[in-house]
């Protein structure tokens, strides 16, 4: 809120959620007709970010290509749209992130050293939530919010139980396993309580004994093929979205989907 720029726009993206092809045109933008299906002349988000803040979200994702193209922006301070010789000044301040450790990505030759030092000005290092488990349950309850706001009259509440089980788990993926976890629970619960099987989380370290395995994978399967079946229906089918929410990979869901017509299902 101290910042000038704490009123000018703040964009986001997230690098490893765009292919690699529709990378460049999000981050730099492009004129109509540059390539098959630009049919109308579109800014950039670091056009979008002028005056303000863009996040690089994963930008260890990115491509060495395209990490070249980043650090020149980086250090000329303009772009240019592609199929455009119009070069573009720029004002803004660029904040990346990743969950790998760049030194070691830079020495494996996947990640510029030269981006690496442009990127590095003010570094901070983020505990993982497994060690922050007091931000766990109000970060949880955010999300809840977050994803019902216009969307359910009621909010649902977590019960202890579930509660018990989130600040006992590693959380492995952080915030953003927290937010899919959050999101399935959602779709999970029907009556307004989130309760620990709503949350379908288990810590690696704690193994199911092979009898119990036995007796509940099927009934598990079941389940998580009911599961998709509903989002599907709640969500009219889009499969992006449904794997978004299901916290798999579309590949992963057209498999599963490949599994239940072969048990009778129709999806």
């Amino acid at each position: 809120d101290h910042s000038y720029r704490s009123k000018q726009p703040f964009i986001a993206i997230n690098c490893a959620a765009i292919p690699e092809q529709m990378l460049e045109a999000t981050l730099f933008g492009y004129e109509k007709g540059a390539f098959t299906g630009a049919y109308k002349s579109t800014p950039g988000k670091f056009e979008q970010a002028r005056g303000g803040t863009l996040l690089l979200d994963e930008v260890s994702e990115m491509s060495l290509g395209l990490q070249a193209k980043l650090l020149r922006v980086l250090q000329e301070k303009e772009v240019e749209r592609i199929g455009s010789n119009k070069i573009i000044n720029l004002d803004v301040r660029i904040i990346a992130t990743t969950k790998r450790q760049l030194k070691e990505e830079v020495q494996a030759g996947r990640f510029r050293e030269d981006l690496h030092y442009a990127l590095n000005v003010f570094p901070l290092q983020w505990h993982p939530l497994r060690e922050r488990t007091s931000d766990i349950i109000p970060l949880a309850n955010y999300l809840i919010r977050k994803h019902c706001q216009h969307k359910q009259p009621i909010v649902p509440v977590i019960s202890p139980d579930a509660q018990k089980a989130m600040l006992s788990y590693s959380w492995p993926g952080n915030a953003r396993e927290l937010d899919n976890v959050i999101q399935r629970a959602l779709v999970l619960q029907t009556q307004g309580i989130i309760e620990e099987e709503h949350l379908q989380i288990t810590n690696s370290t704690t193994m199911p004994s092979e009898e119990k395995t036995k007796g509940t994978s099927k009934n598990l399967q079941i389940h998580e093929y009911e599961l998709i079946e509903k989002t599907l229906l709640e969500n009219e089918g889009n499969r992006q979205k449904v794997a978004a929410l299901l916290g798999v990979s579309e590949r992963t869901l057209r498999y599963k989907l490949a599994k239940m017509r072969e048990e009778g299902y129709v999806v």
